[in-house]
């Protein structure tokens, strides 16, 4: 796959098409899964269950700022040949430590969700107990994880699959719960209470995700040669299909589950249903149980895609800020103790994921401002420098994040 991208760089491959696209199809879809994991379908369904199409507009725009971020991302490594966390360490060497403490923090509350996600699955499409389907989890995930040891594609091809089955799942979804035109309202910014601002943040938590920011870079920058200026741009431009392709199905996906809410439980009265068991036995009596099983099915694709990825992501962080590495299986083990800590403690699972959401959307300035400083370095970017209406914008976008989260601790503390 490689020499075919390489053969279209230097234009001995097919000029137009399909065949031209696709050796360079993979990084986006694969960082994409972040944009719809179990955190996901916890703010959204909570969100349209008990606000209705209130926060369609957050996720529309949370989307869009997504697309940006990553787009950087995936610039920085095709541009500089190097991953945002190697930058980091090299630009700022005494941050890389303290660095590396809050990205590992942040990666536990991600993989806390998707693990969660992926056991509750288990245990609501096989009647078993939570902990039995932690374990399936843990197994599963760790099959998933040999894909690596093959090479980029075989996972490329995987995740793609699991996204295609989420996607399939929201299709009958929207199809049964026949969201109506009202939804258009829901793309009028505006809020509801302080409970509105708390899933806002939690589903730009789960939407703009930390350490896909950190791993995008690091799909991109070895993937394809580039030897010179016009073959980066052209790679680039490449990468901008692959990003609007999965990250606009990413958006379509997270649009549809609170739509899908709206439609099912808030326009039923139904606002309590903000839990996933709850959402889930629910949807039989409701849309039936086909419409409870492709729930079942979607939130399992999630769970077991997006937990593998966020352990690519912290292999990428790990090797980049402190030039050290460990076995991915003793990472995968280390990461997935909390999520076993909330199973035996009895804890609420869907609480637990959305204030895993929460917790995900403080550490995105840490990613999003070095992204956006070493992305405007032309002697860094070269031509692939971001324009400075892109840079405007990301500068917006970082200062909107620390101000919602400024905002939730001022109302959560002092009232």
């Amino acid at each position: 796959m490689n020499a075919q991208a390489v053969a279209v760089l230097q234009g001995r491959g097919p000029r137009r098409g399909l065949a031209r696209l696709t050796p360079f199809l993979g990084p986006a879809f694969i960082a994409s899964v972040a944009y719809m994991d179990p955190g996901n379908f916890a703010t959204n369904i909570q969100g349209g269950a008990q606000f209705g199409y209130l926060l369609l507009w957050v996720i529309l725009g949370a989307s869009l700022m997504a697309m940006l971020i990553q787009h950087l991302s995936a610039t920085l490594g095709i541009a500089s040949g190097r991953n945002l966390p190697e930058l980091i360490r090299e630009r700022w060497p005494r941050a890389a430590w303290p660095y590396w403490v809050q990205a590992e923090l942040v990666a536990m509350a991600t993989d806390l969700a998707e693990f969660l996600g992926a056991a509750l699955a288990f245990q609501l499409l096989l009647g078993i107990p939570l902990i039995w389907g932690a374990v399936i989890t843990a197994i599963s995930t760790f099959a998933l994880l040999t894909l690596q040891k093959r090479g980029f594609r075989p996972m490329e091809f995987a995740i793609a699959a699991f996204v295609g089955v989420i996607a399939a799942a929201y299709l009958v979804q929207l199809v049964r719960s026949h969201p109506g035109l009202e939804a258009l309202g829901g793309f009028v910014p505006r809020f509801e209470g302080q409970s509105s601002v708390y899933l806002a943040v939690g589903i730009i938590g789960a939407t703009v995700m930390p350490h896909v920011i950190y791993l995008h870079s690091a799909l991109t920058q070895h993937r394809i040669p580039a030897a010179n200026d016009d073959q980066k741009r052209q790679v680039a431009r490449m990468s901008r299909t692959d990003l609007l392709l999965a990250m606009g199905l990413a958006a379509l996906i997270n649009m549809s589950m609170l739509a899908a809410a709206a439609a099912t439980f808030h326009a039923a009265g139904r606002t309590d249903v903000g839990d996933l068991t709850r959402a889930y036995q629910t949807l039989t009596p409701l849309l039936g149980g086909g419409a409870a099983v492709a729930f079942g099915l979607a939130l399992l694709a999630s769970g077991l895609s997006s937990s593998a990825v966020g352990t690519m992501a912290g292999q990428v962080v790990m090797q980049g800020l402190i030039r050290r590495s460990i076995p991915v299986w003793i990472r995968r083990s280390v990461t997935m103790l909390p999520a076993f800590a909330v199973i035996l403690a009895g804890l609420d699972p869907t609480k637990t994921l959305i204030l895993s959401q929460v917790i995900l959307s403080f550490g995105i300035p840490f990613a999003l401002i070095p992204l956006l400083i070493f992305t405007a370095r032309r002697e860094l970017m070269g031509p692939l420098t971001a324009s400075r209406p892109v840079q405007v914008f990301g500068w917006m976008f970082a200062a909107l994040i620390i101000g919602l989260n400024v905002y939730l601790i001022v109302r959560q503390f002092f009232g």
